[in-house]
């Protein structure tokens, strides 16, 4: 019978879900599972995951609660990668965490540093989850991940680069000299298996980081790989932006349930809290409190930025969400 302990991942299909897993199968460490939804059992991706060996468990997170509480028991610890959908569902997950007797939860985070209070909508949501933990004295661990490289990166004039972008990142915000934390989509998940097993990190807000570059380092890195000149727009005036970004938020206070419309919001909160208030930042992380991978793992190798850009050129990069028709224009 296998000693190791088991972990167990809600949203192992998505673009996080996918990295988290990766990350802790490859330390063999763990006995790793996933939680999928009773109508996504027969989903390809589903299938694809018992293809690789991984026992799947069925439960909804909006579903009865005993039948959550069940599909936790003997699961040592919980990571959450729900979509951004459903992350007050959490509140019924961390009781059926507590009932099942999990050692450690891991609620959905994984985005900037960010204060709580209308700086971003996502993060205040997230809040109501996290203060339910506290509350219910379930142990935890919040990771956040800075910016992705992957989200990370403006068109070039060739259109080489296209096969990777979601969001091109040709705006540039108050200057562009703002730090930001940006970690690589892929290293995620081999930071956060060096998270769960550390007591250090336990009851504690972690932050991942890959490096930090202001946008206009971002952009020179770019420029050198590629070799051809970004083309940028400037956007100087703080005004502008907050006039687009109450725009959105009017209008998704009207009633508006279009994708489109929350999507550029989520860009726009984004934006500000990175870009303008400097938020995303190693200083302003540790004012709030968050241990850093930098400190906490010294040893472990990540992927730089400029490297990402590299392998994309070559075309060893795919476009994140791809399987999605996605608009994310902020315009």
């Amino acid at each position: 019978m296998s000693t190791k302990p088991t972990v167990l991942i809600l949203g192992a299909t998505g673009q996080t879900g996918e990295s988290i897993l990766k990350g802790i199968v490859q330390t063999n460490a763990f006995n790793v599972e996933a939680l999928v939804r009773h109508s996504s059992s027969t989903k390809p991706e589903v299938e694809a995951l018992r293809q690789q060996g991984i026992p799947i468990r069925l439960a909804d997170t909006s579903g009865p609660l005993p039948d959550l509480i069940d599909a936790l028991k003997g699961v040592d610890i919980f990571i959450s990668a729900i979509g951004a959908t459903g992350l007050l569902d959490q509140l019924k997950v961390v009781d059926a965490v507590k009932a099942a007797g999990v050692k450690r939860f891991i609620p959905c985070g994984f985005i900037i540093v960010t204060p709580v209070g209308n700086v971003m909508g996502m993060r205040d949501e997230k809040e109501e989850v996290y203060n339910y933990i506290k509350k219910q004295r379930v142990p935890y661990t919040v990771v956040d991940t800075g910016y992705w490289s992957q989200l990370s990166v403006p068109r070039v004039p060739s259109g080489r680069l296209d096969g990777v972008l979601l969001i091109p990142a040709n705006e540039v915000y108050a200057g562009g000299d703002a730090e930001n934390i940006i970690t690589d989509l892929w290293d995620i998940g081999t930071l956060v298996a060096e998270i769960i097993r550390d007591e250090r990190t336990l009851n504690k807000y972690v932050v991942t980081c890959g490096e930090v570059l202001s946008q206009n380092e971002i952009t020179k890195i770019v420029e050198e790989v590629s070799g051809e000149k970004v083309e940028l727009t400037a956007v100087s005036h703080t005004e502008q932006l907050l006039h687009r970004l109450s725009e959105a938020r009017a209008s998704i206070a009207a009633g508006s349930t279009e994708w489109s419309t929350k999507a550029k919001m989520v860009v726009l909160e984004y934006s500000h809290s990175k870009y303008v208030r400097g938020d995303n930042s190693p200083a302003y992380a540790k004012y709030l409190g968050y241990l850093d991978t930098r400190d906490l793992y010294p040893g472990v190798k990540t992927r730089s930025f400029r490297e990402f850009v590299k392998d994309a050129l070559d075309g060893k990069e795919g476009k994140m969400y791809r399987h999605k028709n996605w608009n994310f224009s902020s315009d």
